[in-house]
Order: C-alpha cells, then sequence, then structure tokens
C-alpha cells in the first residue's frame, strides 16, 4: 500500500508539475499578448492625441479660439472627443495656440511611388520643414521608392468631405433626400475597428461646411468629420508586395510630422 501511494503520489505530482507549467506558459503568452495589444493601443491613441493636438493648434491660429465662430475648431474638437482625447489636453491645446508668440504649423503635403508602383501621398503638419522634407525622403529612399513633386498624384486622389456617425434608427434613404441639397454624393455604412457599423457621408471639398451645418440643423451628433484623399484608380500587388509597401507606410505614420497616409493599393 506505502509503495502504491508513493507512486501514485509521484504520478500526481508529475502531473501537477506539467499542468502547472502549461498554465505557466500559456497564461505567459496570453499576459504577453494582452501586454501587447495595451502597447498598441496607447501608442496609436497617442499619435492621435498628438495628431489631433496640432490640427486644434492649427485651427486656432487661422480662426481663433472660439468655438462658436470657429467650425475649423469646432470640428477638431468634435474629433477629439471622438477618440476620446481627455478635456485638459483640448483646452491646454487651445490656450497654447491661442498664445501670440507661439509658433503655427505649416501644412505641406508629399507626394511619391512606394516600392511596385503604389502611389503615396502624405500630409504634413509641420514646425521645421528641413526636418520634415528630410525624414519622408530618407523613408522613401530605405524601403525602394520615390519621393516626386507637388501635384504629381493630381490625377490619382481626389480630395472629399467625410462624414460619419452611428446611424441608430435612422432611415438613410430618407436622410439621403434629406441632405442631397447639401451636397451629398454617397451615404453608405461601414463597420469600425470595434465592429460598429457607422453611417458615411460623403460630399465634395467644396462642400464640407455646408455638410457640416446641415448635420448640426439636424441634431446629428458627427463621431468624425475629415477631409480624406480618395483614390480614383488603384494598383493590383500581392500579398509580399504589400508588405513591401507597408513598411514605408508603417514608417511614416510613426512621424510626429505626419497627420495623414494615403494609398492607392487595391483592397
Amino acid at each position: 500500500m506505502g509503495k502504491f501511494w508513493e507512486q501514485d503520489t509521484g504520478y500526481s505530482y508529475l502531473l501537477f508539475l506539467i499542468l502547472n507549467l502549461y498554465l505557466t506558459l500559456y497564461m505567459g503568452r496570453a499576459f504577453e499578448f494582452r501586454k501587447e495589444r495595451k502597447f498598441k493601443r496607447w501608442a496609436k491613441m497617442a499619435v492621435q492625441f498628438t495628431r489631433l493636438g496640432k490640427e486644434i493648434a492649427m485651427a486656432v491660429k487661422a480662426g481663433g479660439p472660439n468655438l462658436e465662430s470657429n467650425s475649423r475648431l469646432r470640428t477638431a474638437v468634435q474629433n477629439a472627443k471622438a477618440v476620446n482625447m481627455p478635456k485638459d489636453r483640448v483646452e491646454a491645446a487651445i490656450k497654447r495656440a491661442s498664445n501670440k508668440d507661439e509658433s503655427g504649423y505649416e501644412e505641406i503635403v508629399y507626394e511619391g511611388y512606394a516600392a511596385h508602383g503604389v502611389a503615396i501621398l502624405i500630409e504634413t503638419a509641420t514646425d521645421n520643414t528641413n526636418r520634415t522634407v528630410a525624414n519622408v525622403r530618407s523613408y522613401f529612399n530605405k524601403t525602394g521608392g520615390t519621393l516626386g513633386k507637388t501635384g504629381s498624384l493630381d490625377f490619382i486622389f481626389n480630395r472629399k468631405s467625410i462624414f460619419r456617425f452611428e446611424p441608430g434608427d435612422m432611415d438613410l434613404e430618407e436622410m439621403e433626400l434629406d441632405f442631397i441639397d447639401a451636397g451629398l454624393e454617397e451615404l453608405y455604412v461601414e463597420t469600425d475597428e470595434e465592429g460598429k457599423e457607422l453611417a458615411v457621408i460623403q460630399t465634395s471639398f467644396e462642400d464640407f461646411g455646408k455638410m457640416q451645418k446641415a448635420l448640426e440643423e439636424k441634431g446629428i451628433e458627427v463621431k468624425s468629420a475629415k477631409l480624406e484623399r480618395i483614390a480614383l484608380s488603384h494598383t493590383e500587388v500581392t500579398e509580399e508586395q504589400a508588405a513591401d509597401v507597408f513598411k514605408l507606410i508603417d514608417k511614416l505614420e510613426e512621424d510626429d510630422d505626419v497627420q495623414a497616409v494615403y494609398h492607392n493599393m487595391a483592397e
């Protein structure tokens, strides 16, 4: 009986060790995965806050700190709320930009081609143009791309006004009729990163203010209102080629001077 108990105990202990090792490894990997996702989410939020802070500053410099009279600032603050940018950071950005001694940002667009002929357009906001152009050029050179001249991609990208909001129980077909006079070109539904449905309104670049006013009059709470570049033609690439292109896009998006990056890769 004693020997059997000793053998059984030893066997059980061995099973315990194996199970403990498995759980440690499994939980360790799960923890590392959660930690990695959390860091990526924090990094993304930090980049968004930096870009929105610049947009707020440029809006204040262009039209003053009053939200009621400055539609660009109103839009920037609206977009900041949509990504949960802390209120104190928004207020600090407005206050800082209101200081006449505070230098502003210059908005510059860079255009070029990534590897495999994919068109890339970059919107920047910078307080040092020499630094920005040097960085952007180095990203293209290091990833097999070529930085081109301003305006060289006008035939590929078209600037559009894009408004996103939660549709709820709204009748989108009826809404189309309501917003035609405000310049509505397209109205469709997309899914965001969290799986939530968002209604998207697209108008021309020139109709941004008109549509923004129409949405406000209808009492629709807009999640984001932006001017985006829409590709008119697309370049087909393989998965391996797409990976090469994203090396450039990732480098550009990590740069603090970059506000937005657009490409014409086919999905």
